[in-house]
């Protein structure tokens, strides 16, 4: 009697030959393996991070092999320093030879300022009056070095009324954003360059104006010097990535360097009042470039213009010095009054 059929199903054998046998890979032996100065294949990339076919282990490159970084300041340094001593000669030559011609200096300085803040808002769709703008930056300037801080306030009113005014031919639409912004302008560039004007006034203005200034490079120099040495403690990240607690560290210790001497020296005042001034402007210059930061972040943009190779433009580099030039008149006023 047959046995009962199994339900179960058995495989069908592969005829000889047909079955797919998993084989592993044959280890290479040490002695085929290539040379490590042997040349690689990779793609074009290679240098940069690119994705490498046959990776080979080998002793790091040379150094003059590898491919040089840019700046952790993110700026053409040989650039930015011609340009920056450029300027500077410019202003120590008008303060010494001539102060009044500081003023044109600091006049076309911010009148070009202004042209660049209006025209990034503009690229954020935030049509500012231009022309009150630059007739009332004029005006205040003027105003400061004839009418001093009274002048300087009626011209700040004068133009915030004109550009009000200005801005009503163009209709309602966006009016409340294009007149604010308008606002800020005059507030930001022409008012706070005022008080610069203001330090030159009395009969040692021109040192005045020379530790305000000097002050803010130092904030610079030893914020750049100390940031790339020591920098590994983000500051403002999402605003600026670059701008370390070590960069604020070496700004403090740079601008207190710098204005001391200058307090003391030039301008009779007191150890301690030139401390506070290198202190405080340490503070104001390092403020001042964030907020600018954070408005070109804003806009989009990286910089506020291209007219100063290695900087940016003019907006760049009064971004410290802006609101420094109201610090700096506020506390000379009290730790050095004028004779």
């Amino acid at each position: 009697m047959a046995p009962p059929t199994s339900p179960i199903a058995v495989p069908r054998a592969e005829p000889p030959g047909t079955q797919e046998i998993a084989v592993p890979a044959p280890a290479v032996p040490a002695t085929d393996a290539p040379a490590a100065d042997a040349p690689v294949e990779a793609d074009d990339h290679d240098t940069h991070g690119g994705p490498v076919i046959a990776p080979v282990p080998g002793p790091d490159p040379e150094p003059d092999l590898v491919p040089p970084k840019s700046s952790r300041a993110g700026r053409d340094l040989v650039a930015a320093i011609g340009v920056g001593l450029g300027l500077g000669a410019v202003i120590i030559a008008s303060l010494l030879v001539y102060p009044p011609a500081f003023l044109g200096v600091i006049a076309v300085a911010i009148l070009v300022g202004g042209v660049e803040l209006v025209r990034a808002l503009e690229a954020g769709n935030v049509r500012v009056p231009l022309a009150p703008v630059l007739v009332g930056t004029v005006a205040m300037l003027a105003l400061a070095w004839t009418r001093g801080t009274d002048g300087l306030v009626a011209g700040f009113l004068f133009t915030v009324v004109a550009v009000l005014l200005w801005r009503l031919g163009d209709g309602p639409e966006g009016y409340l954003r294009d007149a604010t912004a308008g606002v800020f302008v005059a507030l930001y560039v022409p008012l706070l360059a005022g008080f610069a004007v203001l330090l030159l006034v009395p009969d040692d203005g021109a040192a005045r104006v020379l530790a305000f200034i000097a002050t803010v490079v130092g904030n610079d120099v030893g914020g750049y010097a100390a940031g790339v040495l020591f920098g590994r403690h983000p500051m403002a990240p999402t605003v600026s990535p670059k701008k370390s607690w070590e960069g604020m560290a070496g700004s403090i210790v740079a601008c207190v360097a710098v204005a001391t001497p200058i307090v003391t020296l030039a301008l009779g005042g007191p150890w301690w009042g030139g401390v506070l001034f290198g202190v405080c402007l340490a503070v104001s210059a390092t403020v001042g470039d964030l907020g600018e930061s954070l408005i070109k972040r804003d806009l989009g943009i990286k910089d506020m213009g291209t007219l100063l190779p290695g900087h940016g433009g003019i907006m760049d580099r009064l971004d410290s010095l802006l609101p420094s030039a109201a610090v700096a008149y506020l506390l000379l006023a009290w730790v050095a009054p004028p004779a």
